[in-house]
């Protein structure tokens, strides 16, 4: 399996070539499109800012930690495994650790794509790279929402996806420290999760069975809102599953449950030592005098997942609003975007689990080998109608499930005045509230220019969702209106950018792929 490099190649023709499929994100939907399109005879390129397949979900240790059974901190691992399997045995080519900041319509070859990468940990190694393809899939995945807090910037607080990727990737638990040991190896520290949306389940169960103790789960919505949608429970009924195996985890661990509450406000000097946990109304308001301590150290906390659009966005690809309110990508059938040549699969068409991911992948992948080929797809055959079959009842659950945990109107309640909603800039709830009541902003982006909320680093990836909620409580507020096209998706230094007028070759990026051989790319 031709692989990335962190060392210059004797041959690095494959940064060279021209593909007919390149691939962004190496997650569930990302694999199962790429070996799908190269078992079916494209040439795939698979590009992934990760060192390692898998995505978020399918997070593992590096084989230095020495873990010998890494599928025991997953959830449907075989899967993954096959999917692992497949890619080895194929020809599709990783760039593993390439942070992809845009893509454009090659200049000199007619209907191809030019897909923009910087390598390095966290894209700073500077080293400007370029893959020419046909044919383009995003399978970018999704972040975290976050709705801030009292305490929330206190050393201790991590995302709940965040708990899960220490404990999968490192095998450290929150409130630990770093610790290269297996987490059952140290005491487990008092772990509150909280937030809402189905993950909680996940990482409650995943950090009790590693040795956390978990005092409780903490959900801001009530579950009673699935059995108002018994169709949707009915047409996957996997995820009824899944939440039973959660629930019975719970149960023997002693793991309190505690719905229609949330955590407003975290207790600490120099780390976290307790939450105020509260109980809220309908619209998610704190209900006054309802406030009880839970002592802990630490907190994972997360309200569900907001699909990462910008590349996307970047291409002019048509998006939709949902029910939570996020945005996601209007996709066709065969999961072609608005833009001809692209295609996108998993979260960027709405948040829907590994399993959806892999589906989509998959017809995505199927789609586009037949469109290459000049073959007509429409009609489908069994294979492409049994996934649709099943895209649509997923897609149906997961529509449920966006309107049970929808954020509450009333939840910026909880905020007082000295509350940072901007981690990055440092931007208080009084400056927001501020710009919105003296001086008339009502929309993010007023609201971006008179204080830089969201102009930091994560480019608003934590803050947005608040400050968009913020800027719509202002009397005459219009609906936010489409994310705004942006040439960079990801942070790029000046040199990378002023490299582009240079030809990219092995040499000037300093790495290139290699083909290994022995499919330790692939170990988990």
């Amino acid at each position: 399996m031709p692989n990335s490099a962190s060392d210059t190649p004797e041959d690095g023709a494959a940064y060279g070539r021209q593909y007919d499929l390149a691939v962004i994100g190496a997650g569930a939907a990302g694999l199962a499109g790429a070996v799908t399109a190269s078992e079916l005879g494209l040439s795939v390129a698979l590009l992934d800012a990760s060192g390692q397949p898998g995505g978020q979900y399918y997070r593992h240790p590096s084989p230095a930690l020495g873990a010998t059974r890494p599928e025991a901190l997953h959830h449907d691992w075989p899967a993954f495994a096959g999917l692992l399997r497949r890619l080895a045995a194929g020809e599709v080519t990783q760039f593993a650790g390439h942070h992809v900041w845009t893509v454009v319509r090659a200049a000199d070859a007619e209907g191809s794509w030019d897909v923009h990468a910087v390598t390095g940990a966290d894209g700073d190694g500077n080293r400007p790279f370029r893959v020419r393809a046909r044919a383009v899939l995003l399978a970018t995945g999704a972040y975290e929402r976050q709705l801030p807090f009292s305490g929330w910037t206190l050393p201790g607080v991590v995302s709940a996806g965040g708990a899960q990727a220490m404990l999968k990737s490192g095998l450290v638990l929150p409130g630990n420290g770093a610790c290269p040991a297996p987490p059952k190896s140290r005491a487990g520290g008092r772990v509150v999760v909280a937030g809402s949306g189905p993950l909680l389940l996940a990482v409650a169960a995943s950090l009790a069975a590693a040795g956390a103790r978990v005092p409780a789960v903490v959900e801001a919505s009530g579950y009673l809102g699935y059995a108002r949608r018994p169709g949707a429970l009915l047409s996957d009924p996997h995820k009824l599953v899944e939440a039973a195996v959660h629930g019975a985890a719970l149960l023997r661990h002693r793991v309190r449950l505690r719905t229609r509450s949330a955590v407003t406000q975290v207790h600490g000097t120099d780390r976290v030592e307790a939450v105020t946990v509260s109980r809220l109304d309908r619209d998610w308001r704190p209900v006054r005098g309802s406030g009880r301590r839970i002592a802990c150290e630490a907190l994972a906390v997360g309200h569900g997942l907001v699909p990462q659009l910008e590349l996307a966005i970047g291409l002019g690809c048509a998006t939709r609003r949902t029910v939570d309110g996020t945005r996601t990508l209007a996709l066709g059938a065969l999961q072609e975007t608005s833009v001809p040549g692209v295609w996108a699969a998993g979260e960027t068409g709405g948040v829907g689990g590994a399993r959806l991911a892999r589906v989509e992948g998959e017809l995505a992948g199927r789609a586009i080998a037949s469109r290459l080929h000049g073959r007509a797809v429409a009609g489908g055959g069994r294979r492409v109608r049994e996934l649709r079959r099943r895209r649509e009842r997923m897609r149906a659950f997961a529509a449920a499930m966006a309107a049970v945990h929808a954020p509450g109107p009333g939840w910026p309640r909880w905020l007082d005045d000295a509350t940072e909603v901007c981690r990055c800039e440092e931007v208080t709830t009084a400056r927001i509230r501020a710009a919105v009541a003296d001086y008339g902003a009502r929309d993010t982006r007023t609201v971006k220019l008179l204080t830089r909320a969201g102009m930091g680093w994560c480019q608003g990836r934590m803050c947005g969702t608040a400050v968009a909620c913020l800027a719509a409580q202002a009397p005459g507020a219009q609906p936010e209106p489409p994310p705004e096209h942006r040439p960079l998706a990801v942070p790029l230094s000046l040199g990378a950018l002023a490299a582009l007028s240079e030809p990219t070759t092995p040499e000037a990026d300093g790495a290139g792929p290699e083909d290994r051989g022995d499919g330790s790319a692939a170990a988990g």
